[in-house]
């Protein structure tokens, strides 16, 4: 086994991160704010979630739609099964294998003032509908100088390695998206992230890029509260507060940072590191960052797509700018490699916890 994991159990099965207990949501702070941590929980998986948070906006917004390929049998991933029955085949339906036609479908449900939820089926497969989005979906309220928008339009998307995947099933887009104004992109990590805030972006009054790590659909499991709740968009959170190296990621990408940082401060004895899930990546929360960053005085960002142009490059350069003086060490990027999504070669592509503990080690010795 390779150094440093020495017989470490790695990977979202065995996260501290995850609220496995009904006890653990009672004392989480964020849900004890929204008031949920009192309330019932259920054990859901991802997938769970998502459908919940589904079949709640179809429960409480009469003018809801859920559409995409497959989507009415329950999709690929099995996230809408289940919805058609309860509600109706014309509030959940199949698509024509056409993400440009989805994706300008939602925009013209949304402009007319329903709430439009579409599915494309891997996020590999978003970019026939990069026109529509980028172009129609983001400017809508601009250039009609805010007389009409699309706010209601949210496009959910499976995205990430799921080891088995190859270039066209692999692929984490985000940062394409994360370029556009008129825009937000989020990306959760965990059951309970992904119901309150796929909740969010649908009642959100912008167009919203929904991306889901489909590998922890059935790997990340929690007791999610039954109540009907919303997580704030573009707030980070911190998830293990810490003095010496900030680290930042968002998605799965958490989990191996989560196993990076317990090797580090098990190998460095005395070394604490602040772990920060950004949630949104668009408009992301710069200002959490940069207080941890002044605090630590090192960042390691990290994320699945590839390392050049990345959204890594985005938050390093705003906190080279914010926090220069307080910085004790070059800013550390910990991303795919610039190759096609490889399927044999996936270890090799991807920046896993040794490649992160590589990254952290070098921010502190430097």
């Amino acid at each position: 086994m390779a150094e440093p994991i020495r017989g470490m159990d790695l990977g979202v099965a065995h996260s501290k991160l995850l609220l496995r207990t009904v006890s653990d949501v009672r004392n989480n702070h964020e849900l004890q704010r929204l008031g949920v941590s009192e309330g019932d929980t259920q054990r859901m998986n991802m997938c769970q979630a998502v459908n919940d948070a589904l079949r709640t906006t179809l429960a409480t917004d009469d003018t809801s739609v859920v559409f995409g390929e497959d989507v009415a049998f329950g999709g690929v991933f099995r996230c809408s099964v289940g919805l058609a029955e309860e509600f109706g085949t014309e509030r959940i339906f199949n698509t024509p294998l056409t993400e440009q036609g989805i994706a300008g479908f939602g925009i013209g449900l949304a402009a007319m003032g329903h709430t439009a939820v579409a599915e494309i089926q891997f996020a590999d497969y978003i970019f026939p509908a990069f026109d529509q989005i980028v172009n129609e979906a983001a400017k809508y309220r601009y250039r009609s100088g805010n007389e009409f928008d699309v706010g209601g339009l949210t496009i959910r998307t499976p995205c990430s390695a799921v080891g088995h995947g190859g270039h066209y099933h692999s692929q984490s887009p985000e940062a394409f998206f994360a370029h556009v104004p008129g825009i937000k992109v989020v990306m959760p990590r965990s059951p309970i992230q992904a119901k309150g805030l796929l909740l969010a972006a649908i009642r959100d009054r912008n167009p919203v890029v929904f991306f889901e790590p489909k590998i922890l659909y059935r790997a990340a499991v929690e007791q999610v509260p039954v109540d009907d709740y919303v997580l704030p968009l573009s707030k980070a959170e911190i998830l293990k507060p810490g003095k010496d190296v900030t680290v930042v990621g968002y998605g799965s990408q958490i989990y191996a940072l989560e196993n990076a940082i317990q090797m580090i401060e098990r190998d460095m004895p005395g070394v604490s590191c602040e772990l920060i899930d950004l949630r949104t990546i668009l408009p992301y929360d710069a200002e959490t960052v940069v207080e941890s960053v002044n605090k630590t005085g090192r960042l390691v960002v990290a994320h699945e797509a590839p390392r050049t142009q990345g959204f890594a490059a985005e938050l390093a350069a705003e906190i080279q700018e914010r926090c220069f003086l307080r910085l004790e060490s070059p800013i550390e990027r910990v991303c795919g490699l610039f190759v096609p999504h490889p399927l044999v070669f996936e270890k090799m592509y991807m920046p896993c916890a040794v490649r992160t503990y590589e990254a952290i080690k070098r921010s502190l010795k430097f």
